[in-house]
C-alpha cells in the first residue's frame, strides 16, 4: 500500500482546493446553511500564508536541516509488517507535503487556488505521525495496550468457532421469540383491533429494507422509516435490512447518535453532512485531538498492529472518512465507544423491543482461467471462468457474520480474527484482536467505487455517447465486456477468511479459493442487487411481507426487484412474486428463470448475471422503446405497489405466470390460501406535492454527492414522507389481509386437527352413544 496515506492527503487536498476556489458555497454548511470557518480548536502550530512568502524564502537558507529522527518513523523491530508499512507511509506523506514549495508558484496563483488550510497540512500530518508512532505515551501505544485488556474488550477472552449449518444461529432464534411479543402488541395497535384477539401465530413476519444510493439513500431512507414508524408499521417489523447507504442508516439508528429514533437520526444528519467527508481540515482536526482521534483511529491501529498481513487500503480510508462525518456527534466530547462495535447493538435487541438489523456485503468470486482441471483445454478453462464469475452474499448482524453459500458463519464479536479449520488462531501467542470496528465495516458496506470496469463504463457511457468515434469504442468495449466485469480497478476491503481449511465441512459447491485465501475481499452489495432481498429470503426467517424503500439511481432500468427471481428459484424459495418490479416482457422473466436452472449455484449465478447484463444493454440502447413496449402491458408504477406470490409449483416447461400488481380494490388476492410472499414497494419518485425535487434531475441527489445542506435534507425528507403518505392506507390494508389469511389458515388447520383427533378417538375407544 505504498504511499496511500500520502496519496489520501494530497489527493483530497488538491480536489478540495479546486472545488473550494471554483465553488466555495458547495464545500460545507453550518446549521444556517452559510459557509463556516476553520474549526475553532486547532493544534498548536505555526501559521504561514502566501503574504509571508518572501520572508519564508529568506529564512529557508538559515533554517537548520531536519534531523533524521524527524524523517524516519518510530516503530519497534518486532512491529508487524503492516504497522511498519503504515508508519513509514505517514512519514512519507509528511515529507512529501512539506516539500511542496508554494512560494515558487507566485502569490497570485497561490492566492487564487491554494486555500489557507493547505499551508497547515504539514503540521497536522506531523502531529498525526507523532501520535501514531507507537512511542511511549503516544496515542497508538495507548490504543494497543487497551486492545489487550479483557476489561475493555471482553471478547478477546472468548474462544471463537465457525458455526456450520443452514439454520439461523441460536441468538437470532431467541431474538425472534422475544420480538414476537412486541410485534403482536404493535400489530394490534396498527390494525386497531383488540390485543387479546391477536394470536401470536397469526402475526406476519415483516421485514423493512432500504436500498443503496449513498447519502441519498441514507436521508430518504431515514424519512421513509420515520413515516413508517409514526404510522405504526415499523414497530411491526421483525427485521430491517440495508445495502450501502441504508447500512449507514441502520448503524446510526442502533447507536447513541440515533437512539432508536429516526427523527433523531435526521437531526443528526443536518448537523454533520454539510461538510464533505473528505474535507482535509475537518478530517485532520478530528484525527489530531481528543477524544475523536482515539475514537476514529482505534480500529485501524488495532488491525495494523495486530495483523501482520493486513492492508490499509482505500476502503479503510473511506470508512474513516465516513465515520468522521456520520459517527461523530455535534458535541464531539460526547463520543461513545460502544458505538464502534456491531456486536454491541445486541443490547438494543435483548428485550425484543427493536427489529434485528441485517447489513449486506458481497464477494466477487472470479475463477482463474489458468486453474484448469486435468485434461481440460485452455479454451474450456476460459469458458468455465467466464460462466462461473458470480457474487456471494455475506450478511452481518449483531449476532453473526454468515454466508448462505458457505452455510457457515462466525460470531460478530470475532470479526477480524484469523481462523483455521473452524477455530480462531492467535498469532505470536498474543490475545485475539478485539472485534473489527464499525468504521471499517461502514467502508466495506458502502464501497460502490470498488465496482468493476464494466460498471464504471456504464456510468460514463451516456456522457461520452455523443463524442466522435464513440461507435467504434463502444463496440470494442462491448466485445470485451466479459473481461471488464471481472476487473476491479480499486481493491475491495478485506477481513480474515473464516472458511480456511474447511474443505471437508462446507458444501461441495463452494469455490476452492475460499479454503486457501487468507482474506475475504468484500464490497458494496449493490454490485449484485441494490435491494437486500436475499438475506430476507432465507428459509428459516419465514418472512411474509417485505416492505422496500428504493432510493436507487435509475430504478426503472435496473429493476432490482426482478433480479431476485432467479435467486429465489435457484435457492428453492417458494412464494416469491414472479414479475414483481417495473413492467417488462414475459420473455425476459422466463429467460432469467430458465437461467436459474443449473447444476450448481455458481453456474446459475453466472447465467443470471450474464442474462441481466444482456437485458440491461438492450434497455440502455433503447430506453424509450423499452418503456413504450411495456406501457401496453401494465401501467407505470406508482408511489406504493403491491405484489403477492404463489406457493403453487410451476412445471419446468410451463410459461411463468407473472404476478400482477394488487390494485386498491383487489385485496382478495392476498387472502388466497396459496398466496406467498407479499412485496410492498415504495420507489423514490418525483411527487407534485413537493416542488423542486426530482430524484432523476436534481444534482444534489446524485449518488456521488457527499454534501447536503439542512435545506436539501428537508426537501428529501418531505419527498420521502409524501410518497409514503400516498401508499399509507394501501400498506395497512395489505398487512391486514396477510394477517387475516394467516389467521384463517390457522383456524382451518386447527379444525382439521380437531376432526382428526375425534376420528382417532373413535378408532381407539369407539362411539359410546351406540
Amino acid at each position: 500500500m505504498n504511499q496511500r496515506i500520502g496519496s489520501l492527503v494530497v489527493a483530497s487536498s488538491v480536489a478540495f482546493t479546486l472545488n473550494y476556489r471554483l465553488n466555495p458555497s458547495a464545500v460545507r454548511y453550518n446549521d444556517s446553511g452559510s459557509t463556516t470557518q476553520w474549526p475553532s480548536t486547532r493544534p498548536n502550530i505555526s501559521k504561514r500564508g502566501p503574504k509571508e512568502s518572501s520572508q519564508k524564502e529568506d529564512n529557508d537558507a538559515k533554517a537548520p536541516a531536519e534531523s533524521q529522527d524527524d524523517e524516519i518513523p518510530l516503530f519497534e523491530d518486532e512491529d508487524s509488517a503492516a504497522w511498519a508499512s503504515f508508519s513509514l507511509n505517514v512519514a512519507i506523506a509528511r515529507k512529501s507535503i512539506s516539500s511542496v514549495q508554494w512560494t515558487t508558484l507566485g502569490d497570485k496563483i497561490t492566492d487564487r487556488f491554494i486555500p489557507q488550510w493547505a499551508y497547515d497540512l504539514p503540521d497536522y500530518v506531523a502531529k498525526l505521525q507523532r501520535e501514531m508512532n507507537m512511542a511511549r505515551g503516544s496515542l497508538a501505544e495507548e490504543i494497543w495496550q487497551e486492545a489487550q485488556d479483557e476489561n475493555i474488550h471482553p471478547e478477546i477472552a472468548l474462544n471463537a468457532r465457525v458455526r456450520v449449518g443452514k439454520d439461523l444461529c441460536s441468538d437470532e432464534m431467541a431474538f425472534v421469540r422475544r420480538r414476537k411479543r412486541y410485534t403482536r402488541c404493535a400489530l394490534a395497535k396498527y390494525l386497531e383491533i383488540p390485543e387479546a384477539d391477536v394470536d401470536p401465530r397469526d402475526v406476519p413476519t415483516i421485514a423493512v429494507c432500504g436500498s443503496g444510493g449513498g447519502l441519498r439513500a441514507l436521508v430518504a431512507g431515514a424519512a421513509s422509516y420515520l413515516s413508517a414508524q409514526e404510522a405504526g408499521l415499523f414497530d411491526c417489523a421483525t427485521y430491517t435490512a440495508g445495502v450501502s447507504g441504508s447500512c449507514w442508516l441502520q448503524t446510526l439508528y442502533n447507536s447513541s447518535l440515533g437512539g432508536r429514533r429516526h427523527d433523531k437520526v435526521i437531526e443528526h444528519l443536518k448537523k454533520r453532512i454539510g461538510i464533505h467527508i473528505a474535507y482535509p481540515p475537518s478530517f485532520l482536526d478530528l484525527c489530531t485531538r481528543a477524544p475523536t482521534n482515539k475514537f476514529l483511529l482505534a480500529g485501524s491501529v488495532e488491525r495494523l498492529r495486530g495483523d501482520p498481513q493486513a492492508d490499509f487500503g482505500l476502503v479503510d480510508v473511506y470508512g474513516l472518512l465516513l465515520s468522521s462525518r456520520l459517527m461523530i456527534p455535534r458535541d464531539e466530547l460526547s463520543v461513545d465507544d460502544r458505538d464502534l462495535k456491531l456486536s454491541n447493538q445486541r443490547f438494543y435487541l435483548s428485550s425484543g423491543a427493536n427489529p434485528l438489523p441485517i447489513y449486506a456485503a458481497v464477494r466477487h468470486e472470479i475463477p482463474l482461467e489458468d486453474e484448469k482441471v486435468k485434461g481440460e483445454t485452455m479454451d474450456a478453462a476460459r469458458a468455465k471462468a467466464k460462466q462461473e464469475a458470480w457474487f456471494q452474499w455475506f450478511e452481518f448482524t449483531p449476532y453473526e457474520l454468515f454466508c448462505e453459500e458457505f452455510e457457515a458463519g462466525i460470531p460478530s464479536w470475532s470479526i477480524g480474527r484469523h481462523f483455521q479449520m473452524g477455530r480462531s488462531v492467535n498469532r505470536d501467542n498474543r490475545p485475539p484482536l478485539p472485534e473489527l470496528r464499525l468504521p471499517l465495516l461502514m467502508g466495506i458496506w458502502g464501497s460502490a467505487f470498488c465496482a468493476t470496469l464494466a460498471h464504471y463504463y456504464k456510468e460514463v457511457r451516456p456522457v461520452i455517447k455523443g463524442l466522435a468515434g464513440f461507435g467504434g469504442i463502444d463496440a470494442l468495449l462491448e466485445e470485451k465486456n466479459d473481461d471488464l466485469i471481472k476487473l476491479h480497478p480499486i481493491d475491495p476491503g478485506t477481513i480474515p477468511n473464516f472458511a480456511r481449511g474447511l474443505e471437508n465441512r462446507l458444501p461441495s459447491t463452494c469455490p476452492k479459493s475460499i479454503f486457501n485465501d487468507e482474506y475475504l475481499e468484500l464490497m458494496d452489495a449493490g454490485m449484485s442487487n441494490n435491494l437486500p432481498l436475499y438475506p430476507l429470503l432465507r428459509r428459516d426467517r419465514n418472512v411474509d411481507i417485505v416492505v422496500c424503500f428504493d432510493a436507487s439511481a435509475d430504478i426503472r432500468q435496473e429493476n432490482w426487484l426482478s433480479v431476485a427471481e432467479g435467486y429465489a428459484k435457484q435457492r428453492g424459495v417458494r412464494g416469491w412474486p414472479v414479475g414483481a418490479g417495473w413492467p417488462r416482457a414475459e420473455d425476459e422473466t422466463k429467460t432469467e428463470l430458465d437461467a436459474a436452472d443449473a447444476a450448481t449455484a455458481q453456474q446459475a449465478a453466472g447465467k443470471i448475471a450474464e442474462t441481466r447484463e444482456e437485458q440491461r444493454g438492450r434497455s440502455q440502447n433503447n430506453v424509450k422503446d423499452h418503456i413504450a413496449k411495456h406501457e401496453t402491458q401494465e401501467s407505470d408504477l406508482g408511489y406504493c405497489n403491491v405484489w403477492v406470490g404463489t406457493t403453487m409449483d410451476r412445471k419446468s416447461d410451463e410459461k411463468p405466470s407473472q404476478s400482477s400488481r394488487v390494485e386498491l380494490d383487489a385485496d382478495w388476492k392476498l387472502l388466497a390460501p396459496e398466496a406467498g410472499i407479499t412485496v410492498v414497494y415504495f420507489p423514490f419518485l418525483r411527487n407534485p406535492k413537493v416542488e423542486d425535487v426530482d430524484p432523476d434531475t436534481s444534482p444534489f441527489l446524485s449518488t456521488w454527492n457527499f454534501i447536503y445542506s439542512p435545506q436539501e435534507i428537508d426537501k428529501v425528507v418531505a419527498l420521502a414522507r409524501a410518497n409514503f403518505e400516498a401508499g399509507r392506507d394501501q400498506t395497512k390494508r395489505t398487512v391486514r389481509a396477510v394477517y387475516e389469511r394467516k389467521k384463517a389458515k390457522r383456524l382451518e388447520a386447527e379444525e382439521k386437527e380437531k376432526i382428526q383427533r375425534w376420528k382417532r378417538h373413535l378408532r381407539e375407544h369407539g362411539d359410546h352413544f351406540q
